[in-house]
């Protein structure tokens, strides 16, 4: 069906005479701050601790507004014997929004993520040097970045976030094992006691039970029929017997004075 003529203008005109019946509405600004969208592009936020100074973003800045310097610093090695590092320190981070044309570029070759989208807009100045801003205020800028916006529903979820919580599983499973090991420890020590506690009372009953025949064997002494029980000690006294038997010589007399006659001797030969 062809369309008919001047139907597109009948169209706008019904959108403007609709609009020409509402009440129009000012937002009263500054005192009513307007709402933007979560991807305005305002100014850029620095997060210093993530910024490496690999000049990246200098380098692919079209209107070379981004000014970095650095030093290096010697890093004694972690290790003993293990070798020293260099890393360098940021000194200076400063963009000159005069000439910035917020194309987002040096946010988006940072490597690092130390570069962001703020959505403030008010920092407008009277003279056109004061519009370089250095790390300090870059810096206060980041703590107005928003937030990330949440991923759809089918998508995948992040590499970092699979990586915490498979490394967050993984030490909960460690936990719970060390924790049944030790419940089963405890549970088995009252069983071990048990078992422990008849051993030792059979140990502590077998010297008595030792003692009990020999006291029964041993001979009264008014019995007459009954031979005396063999004491250790009768090699002893066998051999104290013998000694005391034999001559004893004197400690002062050498084997040369014994062997001579005696004087009642000499005279009978």
């Amino acid at each position: 069906m062809a369309p008919i003529p001047g139907s597109g203008l009948a169209k706008g005109l019904a959108v403007t005479l609709r609009t020409m019946t509402r009440k129009s509405v000012t937002a009263q600004y500054p005192d009513a701050q307007p709402d933007l969208p979560p991807r305005t592009r305002g100014v850029i936020g620095l997060f210093e601790e993530n910024c490496t100074v690999c000049m990246l973003c200098a380098r692919e800045c079209p209107d070379w507004c981004i000014y970095i310097d650095s030093h290096k610093e010697t890093v004694p090695a972690a290790t003993p014997g293990g070798r020293e590092r260099s890393r360098n320190v940021l000194d200076r981070f400063a963009i000159d929004f005069s000439l910035c044309m917020y194309c987002g570029i040096c946010i988006e070759v940072c490597p690092f993520d130390a570069l962001f989208w703020s959505p403030e807009f008010e920092y407008a100045e009277t003279d056109i040097r004061d519009l370089t801003h250095e790390r300090d205020k870059l810096r206060e800028w980041m703590w107005t970045v928003p937030a990330p916006p949440a991923l759809d529903p089918g998508a995948e979820e992040p590499k970092e976030l699979a990586s915490a919580r498979k490394t967050a599983d993984k030490l909960a499973a460690q936990q719970a094992q060390q924790a049944e090991q030790a419940e089963q420890a405890q549970q088995a020590e009252p069983a071990e006691q048990a078992q422990n506690q008849p051993t030792h009372r059979s140990q502590r009953t077998q010297p008595s039970q030792r003692t009990q025949p020999s006291q029964r064997t041993q001979p009264s002494p008014s019995d007459p029929s009954a031979e005396p029980a063999a004491s250790p000690s009768a090699p002893h006294a066998d051999e104290q017997a013998r000694a005391a038997e034999q001559p004893t010589r004197p400690h002062g007399d050498s084997k040369q004075q014994t062997d001579q006659p005696k004087p009642g001797q000499e005279g009978q030969e």
